[in-house]
Parts: C-alpha cells; sequence; structure tokens
C-alpha cells in the first residue's frame, strides 16, 4: 500500500476512535506506533494532545516520548516526565530508562545522567541507555566509567562502546572493546559497528579483513563496505562489492545511487535508479533525493521533471529533503520558474532549502533578488552559514554590488561569528577585482589567515587582464611559485591585450621550457541514442 494510503488510513482509525470515544489502550498504541513507523512524529504529538483518554495515556507514554526524541522535542519530554512523577511512574525502570534515553537523544546529557543517578533501581538496559548518552555526547571517558560499573553486560554494551571509540577516531580502542567481548556476545551487529568504525576512519583493508571474517552478514555492513569505498574514490571496488551482495534490499540501493552521485557518475547513478524499479524496489525518499541531485549536477533537465512526476504518482512523501531536492534540480538545470514555486509554496524552509534557492537565483544573474532572499531568510529567523554567505556574495560577484559584498564579508564575523573560507575570500577578490580595485583585491590576498590557493591567483590575474595591469600581473607571477599552465597562459594573454608581443611570446617560451602544456578547453553535450537511451516509466530518463 502505498505511503499516502496508509498516512491515509491512520487518520481514519483515528477519527473514528475520537468517534467512539474508545479507551481502549491498545488500540491507541497502535496507531501512535503506526504514525511513528510512517515518520510523522508530529501527528502522533498532536494525537497525544488532543482527545487521548486519560486512561490510554500511561500505556502510550513511551511511544510519545520516542516521538519526542525524534523531534528534539525536549520541553515536551520534560512535561510528560512531569505528568509520570504525578501518576507514580517515574521510579518504574521502564519508563526511567525511557526518559534518559530521550533526554540524551535530545542533546540533555547532563539532565539525563542526573535522571540516572537518582533512580533506585537500575537494570542494563539503563546502563545501555546512559552509555549511550555519553557516547552520543562525545563524552567516552564518562561511558567508559560507567562500563566499568557494570556487573551485568549485554551485546549491546560492548557495541555501544566500540561506536563511540570508533566515532571519536579511535579504532585501535574499539578493536580492543571487540577482541574482549565474550565469543558469545559477538553478534552480527557488533561485527558491523566495527566494520562501520574501520571504514568511516578510512582504513578499508582492515575493514575488509573483517568483512571477510564475519560469520554471517546484514545488509548494513554491506552498505557500509559500498560507502567506505565510494568515500574513497573506489567507485569501481564499490560496485563490485554491490554485485556480490547476495539478497539486496532497499537500503543497498540507495547506498549504490548516492555514491555515484557523490563521485560524479551521474549516469550510473540514474542507470542505477532505472535499474532497482526494474527488480521490483520502490523508491523512498532518500532514493529520490539522490536521483535527483544527479539531475541536477548532470543538468538533465527532462530526467528530473520524469522524477518529480514518479514521486508524485508512487505518493512519495514531499519532506523537506525532497522538496529541497526539487528546488535544487529546477534551479541548477535553468528552471527557475518552478523551482521558485516549489519554494514558495513550502510551509517550513530548512537552511539548505534557502541557501539553493539562493544560490539559484545568484547563478542565473538575478543578484539583486538573491540578496532580498538573503535579508527574507535573516528575518525568518534561520540563520545563515557560511554556505549562504557564499551563495550572497557569489550574487554581488555577478551584480558587480561591490559595497553590499564587503558588507556581506564583514557581516560573517561580526554578526554571526563565521570565519571566511578562501571561497569567500576569492569571491570578494573576484568582486573587487572586476570593479577595477585591483589594488585593494591584492591587498586582501596579502591579509588573508590562509595561503591563497590557484582561484583567488587566477581571479586577481584575470582582473589583470581585463583592466589591462600588466605590471601587477608580473608581480603577482613572481610571488607564486607554480607550474600551472592558467597563469602563463593569462599573462600571455595580458601582454597580448596591450599589444606587448615580446612579452607574449616569451610567455608562451616559458610554457614550453617549463614542460608546461595548456590544458584544452572542452564542452559537454549530451545525445539521445534511441538504444542506448534509460527509460523510466516509458520515458526517456538521459538525453
Amino acid at each position: 500500500m502505498p505511503e499516502s494510503q496508509r498516512r491515509a488510513l491512520l487518520r481514519r482509525h483515528h477519527a473514528v476512535y475520537l468517534t467512539t470515544g474508545t479507551e481502549d489502550s491498545s488500540l491507541w498504541c497502535r496507531l501512535l506506533q503506526g504514525y511513528l513507523s510512517e515518520g510523522s512524529a508530529e501527528e502522533a504529538l498532536l494525537m497525544l494532545t488532543r482527545g487521548l483518554p486519560r486512561g490510554a495515556r500511561r500505556q502510550v507514554l513511551p511511544a510519545a516520548l520516542k516521538a519526542c526524541a525524534s523531534l528534539s522535542l525536549l520541553s515536551l519530554a520534560k512535561a510528560f516526565h512531569a505528568e509520570s512523577v504525578k501518576a507514580g511512574l517515574a521510579s518504574n525502570v521502564r519508563v526511567g530508562t525511557t526518559f534518559i534515553s530521550v533526554y540524551s537523544k535530545c542533546g540533555d546529557t547532563k539532565d539525563a545522567r542526573r535522571f540516572f543517578d537518582e533512580m533506585p533501581h537500575r537494570n542494563a538496559v539503563t546502563y545501555n541507555a546512559m552509555i549511550s548518552g555519553h557516547s552520543g555526547g562525545g563524552d567516552m571517558a564518562a561511558a567508559r566509567l560507567l562500563f566499568g560499573q557494570m556487573t551485568a553486560r549485554t551485546p549491546v554494551t560492548w557495541t555501544l562502546m566500540i561506536e563511540g571509540l570508533a566515532r571519536e577516531g579511535d579504532i585501535a580502542a574499539a578493536r580492543e572493546f571487540f577482541d574482549r567481548a565474550p565469543p558469545e556476545m559477538r553478534t552480527v551487529v557488533m561485527w558491523t559497528a566495527l566494520v562501520h568504525g574501520y571504514t568511516v576512519n578510512g582504513q578499508m583493508e582492515a575493514a575488509k579483513q573483517t568483512f571477510e571474517e564475519m560469520p554471517c552478514r546484514n545488509f548494513f555492513v554491506w552498505s557500509s563496505m559500498i560507502t567506505g569505498y565510494f568515500r574513497e574514490g573506489r567507485v569501481e571496488e564499490a560496485r563490485k562489492m554491490f554485485e556480490q551482495i547476495p539478497a539486496r534490499n532497499l537500503v543497498n540501493w540507495n547506498t549504490l545511487i548516492t555514491g555515484y552521485t557523490q563521485n560524479g557518475f551521474f549516469e550510473e547513478a540514474l542507470r542505477s535508479f532505472q535499474r532497482m524499479q526494474e527488480e521490483g524496489f520502490e523508491p523512498d525518499e532518500v532514493t529520490v533525493v539522490s536521483a535527483l541531485s544527479a539531475c541536477a549536477q548532470a543538468g538533465s533537465l527532462d530526467c528530473g521533471k520524469e522524477i518529480h512526476r514518479l514521486i508524485h504518482g508512487a505518493g512519495i512523501r514531499l519532506n523537506q529533503f525532497v522538496l529541497n531536492g526539487l528546488v535544487d534540480m529546477y534551479a541548477k538545470c535553468g528552471d527557475l520558474g518552478r523551482a521558485e514555486r516549489i519554494f514558495k509554496g513550502m510551509t517550513r524552509r530548512n537552511r539548505e532549502c534557502w541557501n539553493t534557492m539562493i544560490s539559484g537565483l545568484a547563478s542565473h544573474g538575478r543578484s539583486r533578488e538573491a540578496l532580498e532572499l538573503f535579508s527574507r531568510m535573516e528575518e525568518s529567523g534561520e540563520e545563515p552559514c557560511a554556505v549562504t554567505f557564499l551563495a550572497a556574495l557569489s550574487a554581488c560577484t555577478h551584480g558587480g554590488f561591490v559595497q553590499e559584498g564587503l558588507e556581506l564579508f564583514a557581516r560573517m564575523k561580526r554578526r554571526y561569528g563565521l570565519d571566511a573560507g578562501v571561497e569567500h575570500y576569492g569571491c570578494l577578490i573576484d568582486l573587487l577585482g572586476r570593479a577595477g580595485k585591483l589594488k585593494e583585491a591584492y591587498g586582501l590576498i596579502r591579509m588573508m589567515p590562509m595561503e591563497p590557493n590557484d582561484v583567488v591567483w587566477g581571479g586577481l590575474l584575470g582582473a589583470c587582464r581585463i583592466h589591462g595591469e600588466a605590471e601587477l600581473a608580473e608581480q603577482v607571477v613572481r610571488e607564486v611559485e607554480s607550474r600551472d599552465d592558467a597563469r602563463f597562459v593569462l599573462l600571455s594573454n595580458i601582454y597580448a591585450a596591450s599589444s606587448r608581443w615580446e612579452e607574449a611570446e616569451y610567455m608562451r617560451r616559458q610554457m614550453v621550457d617549463h614542460g608546461v602544456q595548456k590544458i584544452p578547453g572542452c564542452s559537454l553535450l549530451s545525445v539521445g541514442v534511441a538504444d542506448e537511451g534509460l527509460t523510466l516509466n516509458n520515458s526517456t530518463l538521459l538525453h
């Protein structure tokens, strides 16, 4: 049953329960769990606050707390805590353990630990919840102390320690805990945690060796290995690992499609997207977000439109990630009007969505609108990040708004405490250079807290060419010890534009003497081939 139909069925059940006034706690529990399993934590909590019979509240409390944790609603969790104290449930080990878990997941490890210390009775699950809280908060020292205090440990205990240590980058200690664990407790989950620890720390050979030693494997460990290879750019090894999976699931397919997209193999990503469906797997939100990203980066508007139609036809939930993927795809593929319509129709916008729209407007030359949208973002209460400022500075560069660019650059640190990266400096230097303020641009380079990269120097040299500043260009080239051909070509072009033919020819000879070859320019043209095109729902996917 499609997700939209399942959610509609839940709402109908909810309406019936309210109408009949049933106090059967088992029915309300199933309804609440149904909302949570569908990813509708908001509706689950609305159910609790609107019309839930008092007699059923006690039974659904653990599930309600789970909903609070998924949405990081600490204040509501504390309200439920106060309610449980009044009802005499706080001393219950199961309820107390749930509160520890919720507080930890909401980032309040301090209150979680205080509640843990005050509990009259604890079991291994309680200790595991607190160890998980310390581990998630990066306090492995406290987690180790609790681990040492336990008289009885479970496989979960050992796994939590291995995961936490690996997350902190201490893979040697994680391996030590794995080796110390009793053999009968080394579950597939514990093996997976160790393999995953190796992959996230870039130790793929150790990961592969451990993977091959596993007595049995789950789908997650296959995905972890594939992700590890993709992370290192070892695309062919990732593909071979995927093909070895005896029984694939949707997570494995999502891992493959995402990995291809992140490594720039957009056609392979979209072919895998099609193959996945041919093998009977229905895409979910993760799948379509990765596929939309592949379309966006490949500039394939027709493919993106097909995926948009598939999203509606399959009833895939239009969460913030999917909507942001659609905005990004349409903006990067040139259909800025549709991107704007989707953006304006969103009831909630996260920072990434604002960034995407600002960047889209800037890249299409609508610089003034991009800056106005940046101001609206600030007014909305969504705090901009370094990526936001980069998009806004890019808008200033495209529009030639020097004063606005300088003010934005200063506001990064003054108002938001953000340190400018080399990309931000590059944007501002390009802006100053295009405006003919070459001395200011050069002075800014001299003041940069980091080493200027090729893009920064190239931007200044390009401005020198535009404005015929051969003397400054010569000074820049003398400062930069690099065999990068761009500088020689730019300086040669500057000399040629100034009719200084002897100097231009000298720079060309310098390229030959240094063994530098001019990288030829190239263009990418997609050509549709009837027998090689990839189809999606009987429509051409790649053109």
